[in-house]
């Protein structure tokens, strides 16, 4: 109860200096803000699971456009990320999305390196049910390139490199180092009226990742990725309904480290990683409430459900989930939140750290 108790306080603490923040800019911002070059901020990242315990760095982000003449063209981002939680974890991120020629093309790059040390849930038989605990030392490098086909269409591919070595708790499982390299195709529909906080319009993403022996794998297998986002203006377009429908699925011989499980952007809530398999499905509705220039309130809930569990009896099973959050707009000229949120699930709870919407 203290734990809890504790993060709430957090969680509200910086609800209000957030606030602070807020009122000092209403009070600085004239009526029509100069456009910069670069919009450059610098966010401090605090959030909590019981996995992770709690985790702490900083966010330098930099919005800016690849052609000033460019008017049709959202704002490209870059950013870095630098985060180190009480369990020893640590991740250091480099992330971007670029938009160009009015839009007619956009691109991704993603680099990341760290060490995470979480658990699993086993129930095999023979040991003893529960958690145990492995460590995997990451690297991530990921670029990807979209063109657009048709209004609102656009198609592209991105290759993902990534490189794994795990650790299990008392050997229940043999170390192991796993090399993938991913070759993806996709597809996207988009008519939202702005690509970092949209308030009408639909986002459909389909995209299939082969991880072929051509590639380089020692095993074959494939994931095909889904989901469906639209949102609806309320109060005159100050805030917005958001839904989502999203599905991962993994065909072949998914490795450890390519399962999915239920947390973060599918289903909040869940932060002990112990409902995993192979693919995953879910539908979400949050609602955003936006007040004064920079803040917001959000409330959401959602209903997940997995399948290829080690443990079947989770295979198929309903699992729910829902919070509450706070929103903060982190650049003058783009609206683009960073935020807080706090989630339950079955069994489970957590607080997240937002950079952008979930959705």
């Amino acid at each position: 109860m203290k734990k809890h108790l504790l993060i709430i306080s957090i969680f509200f603490y910086c609800v209000s200096v957030l606030a602070q923040d807020e009122k000092k800019e209403i009070q600085k911002d004239s009526d029509v803000v100069k456009e910069k070059k670069i919009d450059f901020t610098v966010m401090p990242f605090f959030s909590y699971n019981r996995n992770l315990k709690i985790m702490f760095g900083a966010i330098p982000m930099a919005m800016y456009k690849f052609d000033q003449n460019d008017t049709i063209s959202p704002k490209s981002l870059s950013g870095l990320s630098a985060v180190y939680t009480t369990n020893k974890s640590y991740f250091i991120a480099f992330f971007n999305r670029f938009y160009f020629k009015e839009d007619k093309w956009r691109g991704k790059f993603f680099v990341l390196n760290g060490d995470y040390n979480s658990q699993f849930f086993m129930d095999d038989g023979e040991e003893i049910p529960g958690f145990y605990d492995y460590g995997t030392k990451v690297s991530v490098v990921s670029a990807g390139i979209q063109k657009k086909i048709l209004k609102g269409f656009y198609g592209g591919v991105t290759y993902t490199y990534a490189h794994y070595k795990t650790n299990y708790e008392d050997d229940v499982q043999p170390e192991s180092t796993t090399v993938t390299n991913g070759a993806e195709l996709n597809l996207l529909y988009d008519t939202r009226n702005a690509v970092y906080y949209p308030t009408k319009g639909i986002k459909s993403n389909l995209r299939w990742i082969n991880y072929g022996e051509w590639l380089g794998n020692d095993v074959k297998a494939n994931k095909i990725l889904t989901e469906y986002n639209q949102y609806f203006p309320f109060r005159n377009n100050k805030d917005v309904l958001a839904t989502r429908f999203a599905g991962k699925f993994g065909l072949g011989a998914i490795a450890f480290e390519q399962q999915v499980t239920i947390s973060g952007k599918d289903i909040r809530g869940y932060t002990e990683s112990k409902y995993r398999g192979d693919g995953l499905m879910d539908i979400q509705g949050e609602y955003r409430y936006n007040f004064g220039k920079k803040m917001g309130l959000v409330g959401f809930a959602g209903l997940a459900t997995i399948y290829g569990s080690d443990t079947e009896s989770f295979d198929w099973k309903m699992y729910p989930g829902g919070g509450v959050g706070y929103r903060y707009r982190a650049f003058k000229t783009v609206k683009f939140n960073i935020g807080l949120d706090a989630a339950v699930g079955k069994g489970d709870w957590g607080i997240y750290f937002r950079i952008g919407e979930a959705f």
